[in-house]
C-alpha cells in the first residue's frame, strides 16, 4: 500500500478565491460556474478556457468578469474577439494559449477538458503550483505516475471532482490509511445494464446517449454505457488513494445515490451519499477543506426508499476487466488503452462504428 497521493494541505483561505475553468463550455465547467454563481465575492475568475462555443464563453467570461477568454480552436480568435468588444476581458487562442491560460496564478484550477487533450495544460496548472480540480481522469490514465509525482515535486494538491473520487476523498481517514482494506467505486450500470448481449450488439448512439441518471458530455456518457468510464475511474482511483489493485472494487448501484465506499479493517464501511448532480463534489472542491452551499436538490432518501447493488457482469462489460489489467501490465498499457478508447468513441458518434 503506498502513502496518500492527496497532501491534504488547505487551499489560501482568503477571498476571493482566485479559479481558472480549463473547458469552461462542457458540462463540469457550466456546473462550476453554477456553484460559483450562488456565492458573489468568494472567487475571482482568472480565466476560462473553451473550445468552439464562442457565444457561451464570451457570455460566461461577462457574468464572470473573467480576466482572460481562450479559445483552443485559432480559427475562432476573431469571434471571440467581437463577442466581448467592449470589455476588458483579454481574449487568446490556440494551445499555446490554453497552457498559458493555465499558468495564469490561480489558487485552484477546475481541469475539465475532456480527454488527453486535458493533460498538457493541466500539468502547466500543476507546474504553476495551482491546486488542481481534477475532473478530466484521462490526466491519470494516461500519465498517472508523472502526473502525481510533479504535483508532489510542486507541493499541489490534487482534488478529485468525479463523484466517486471525491466521494471516497470525503471519507478516507487520513489518521489510518494503512488500515483501509477495500475501496469500492460504485456504477450506475448505464442505459444498458439491463440490456442482453444481441441488444447491446445492436445499440444505436442516440440510445446510448441516455444516460438514467446523469447529465454529462457526450464522450463521458458513452464510456458510461460500455463502463468504460467506471475502469477509467478504477485506474483514476488507483493513483489518487492509498489502495493496490486487488484492493480496488466496482459495484452497480442503479440509482446513483452511494457514489463511493471505503471498507476498513475492522469491517466499518464508510459511504458518502448524495444527489446524482456533479454540482456536489463541485461545491466541495471549490471550498475545500471548508464546504459552501451547492444549488444541487437535496437528497431525500424517503423518496428514494431503496437502494440496490449488483455485482459487474464482465461478459457484457468487460471494460472494467479489461482496465484493470493495464494496470497490472503498467508502463504504457493504460496510455494506449486510453487512446485507442477516444478514437473508438469518436467513431461510435459519428456512426462508423458498431456499439460492441
Amino acid at each position: 500500500m503506498t502513502a496518500s497521493a492527496i497532501s491534504c494541505i488547505p487551499l489560501p483561505q482568503s477571498e476571493p478565491r482566485r479559479l481558472t475553468i480549463l473547458g469552461a463550455t462542457g458540462s463540469i465547467g457550466r456546473s462550476t460556474l453554477d456553484v460559483v454563481s450562488h456565492h458573489p465575492g468568494k472567487f475571482e475568475v482568472v480565466a476560462l478556457v473553451g473550445n468552439s462555443n464562442i457565444k457561451l464563453l464570451a457570455e460566461q467570461a461577462r457574468a464572470h468578469n473573467a480576466k482572460l477568454a481562450v479559445t483552443a480552436d485559432e480559427t475562432k480568435l476573431e469571434a471571440l474577439r467581437e463577442a466581448l468588444a467592449g470589455t476588458d476581458v483579454e481574449v487568446a487562442a490556440g494551445q499555446s494559449a490554453v497552457v498559458e491560460a493555465a499558468q495564469r496564478g490561480a489558487d485552484l484550477v477546475m481541469a475539465a477538458i475532456v480527454g488527453a487533450a486535458g493533460l498538457e495544460p493541466t500539468l502547466a496548472a500543476v507546474r504553476a503550483g495551482a491546486a488542481i480540480g481534477l475532473a478530466n481522469k484521462e490526466c491519470l490514465v494516461s500519465a498517472g505516475d508523472l502526473f502525481m509525482s510533479e504535483a508532489k515535486t510542486y507541493g499541489v494538491d490534487v482534488l478529485p471532482v468525479d463523484s466517486e473520487h471525491n466521494a471516497i476523498f470525503q471519507v478516507l481517514d487520513n489518521n489510518n490509511l494503512d488500515q483501509i482494506s477495500r475501496i469500492i467505486l460504485t456504477a450506475s450500470g448505464g442505459p444498458f445494464r439491463t440490456w442482453s448481449l444481441e441488444e447491446i450488439s445492436k445499440a444505436t448512439t442516440e440510445k446510448a446517449l441516455k444516460h438514467p441518471n446523469w447529465d454529462m458530455g457526450p464522450k463521458i456518457t458513452i464510456d458510461s454505457a460500455s463502463m468504460m468510464n467506471k475502469g477509467l475511474e478504477l485506474i483514476e482511483a488507483f493513483h489518487l488513494f492509498p489502495a493496490s489493485i486487488d484492493q480496488l472494487d466496482v459495484l452497480v448501484h442503479p440509482q446513483s445515490v452511494i457514489h463511493s465506499m471505503v471498507e476498513y479493517e475492522d469491517g466499518s464501511v464508510l459511504a458518502q451519499l448524495g444527489s446524482p448532480d456533479m454540482r456536489t463534489p463541485i461545491a466541495y472542491s471549490l471550498a475545500w477543506p471548508n464546504r459552501i452551499f451547492s444549488p444541487s436538490p437535496r437528497l431525500r432518501l424517503e423518496e428514494v426508499q431503496t437502494l440496490t447493488f449488483e455485482a459487474v457482469d464482465d461478459q457484457r462489460f468487460p471494460s472494467i476487466s479489461l482496465c484493470r489489467e493495464t494496470l497490472r501490465q503498467g508502463h504504457t498499457a493504460p496510455t494506449i488503452l486510453n487512446a485507442a478508447n477516444e478514437i473508438a468513441v469518436e467513431a461510435f458518434l459519428s456512426k462508423r462504428l458498431s456499439f460492441q
